[in-house]
């Protein structure tokens, strides 16, 4: 704000006191730029301003890492074993699984409730493999029984 001649305040005229240059700016005046986040900032004729953003899923919690180790050792273990339509369906739901915590960060109680059921559908070979039973136990972890 500037005092007229009238004695009434006026608005400062944006090319000069706000920008801190022209006869009518205060000792001082000047910009200020509090913070800045997930932006770039350039001042002067020459600069030049290069932003680069690195997206980086969130950490999975302890009980979600277990899931994910027992996930990928069931389908390393599935992998030596003859394919069959259960087993076949129960590594899909597998690998769905693995690329939610692996993105995500953790798998939501659907897909936890899918796997649960492929599971269960695979039957006896899930049921004699350490990984199998190791699966089942994180999700009961995660779900609560």
């Amino acid at each position: 704000m500037t005092r007229a001649s009238d004695g009434a305040d006026h608005p400062a005229d944006p090319g000069t006191a706000a920008a801190g240059g022209g006869r009518d700016s205060a000792p001082g005046a000047g910009v200020h730029i509090g913070s800045v986040t997930s932006s770039a900032l350039n001042i002067g004729d020459h600069g030049t301003v290069t932003n680069v953003h690195h997206h980086r899923p969130p950490d999975a919690d302890a009980a979600q890492e277990e899931l994910l180790a027992a996930v990928r050792e069931l389908r390393a273990d599935l992998a030596r074993l003859v394919r069959t339509e259960g087993t076949d369906a129960l590594d899909a739901e597998l690998s769905r699984t693995e690329d939610e915590v692996t993105a995500a960060g953790a798998a939501t109680p659907g897909r936890l409730a899918r796997l649960r059921e492929a599971l269960g559908l695979a039957g006896a070979i899930t049921g004699s493999l350490a990984s199998g039973v190791a699966v089942a136990r994180s999700i009961s972890g995660l779900l609560g029984g």
